[in-house]
Formats: C-alpha cells, sequence, structure tokens
C-alpha cells in the first residue's frame, strides 16, 4: 500500500508541475481574465494527459493497447476529472480572486489539486480502470 500511495503521491507533483509550468507559459501573454481562464484550461489539459498516462501504467497496472481501448478508458477518465476539475478551478479561481497574486493562485491550484487527486483516484478505481489488476500491497 505504501508503494501505491508514494507512486500516486509522486505523480501527482509531476502533473501538477506540468499543470502549473503549463499556465504559466500562456500567463505570459498577460493577466486579464481571458488569459487567466487560458492558462487555467491549458494547465488542465496537460495536467490530465500526464496523469492519465503516469496512472494508467503505474497505478492501476493497465497494459491495454489500442485506440478504442485507450479512447474509452481516457473519455472515462476525464469525465471522472470534470468533478476534480471543479474542486480544482474552484479552489484556484477563489484564490487568485480573493489575493490576486500568483503565489497564491498557484498556492490555490496545489491546494485544489490536492484534494482532487484524492477523490479521482476513488472514482477512476471505481468507474475507469476496471479491469486492471491493482496490487494493494505493492
Amino acid at each position: 500500500m505504501r508503494g501505491l500511495v508514494f507512486r500516486y503521491s509522486a505523480f501527482a507533483i509531476v502533473a501538477t508541475i506540468a499543470n502549473l509550468a503549463a499556465q504559466r507559459l500562456v500567463l505570459m501573454r498577460g493577466d486579464d481574465g481571458m488569459t487567466f481562464t487560458l492558462a487555467v484550461a491549458a494547465g488542465t489539459l496537460v495536467g490530465l494527459i500526464v496523469k492519465y498516462t503516469l496512472d494508467k501504467r503505474w497505478i492501476f497496472y493497465d497494459l491495454g493497447t489500442g485506440l478504442k481501448g485507450h479512447a474509452r478508458k481516457f473519455s472515462l477518465y476525464t469525465a471522472m476529472g470534470l468533478i476534480t476539475t471543479a474542486i480544482f478551478w474552484g479552489t484556484e479561481s477563489a484564490f487568485w480572486t480573493i489575493w490576486q497574486t500568483d503565489a497564491m493562485r498557484e498556492l490555490g491550484a496545489v491546494i485544489g489539486l490536492s484534494i482532487g487527486y484524492v477523490v479521482k483516484y476513488t472514482l477512476d478505481r471505481r468507474f475507469v480502470f476496471t479491469d486492471s489488476r491493482l496490487e494493494i500491497t505493492s
């Protein structure tokens, strides 16, 4: 179980860093509301792809291949992520609205993503990677 928690946490950190890096790249264009919205969306997409790729192989041990299988699972993975994305966006946006600094926006993003990832693991295990072999004792 410790190995699983460690890997999942490490992958969440990697995806969070990828998310925030993508946001920073977009935010270099400006700090108006539209740019902020684009930054959050770009970061979310990058984080989603990174996290799916890592989770599929190293958390849920899903070795399935093929476009049809990937499309179905990625679609479900994304759908489960809508719930957790609302948590993430809401927290990040609240921190930005209240403090209007990049540091507080990023703190809100980290808090929102952390809560969201805990919820997401539960949803993914139950609804997305149902045919994979999850080894709890690792």
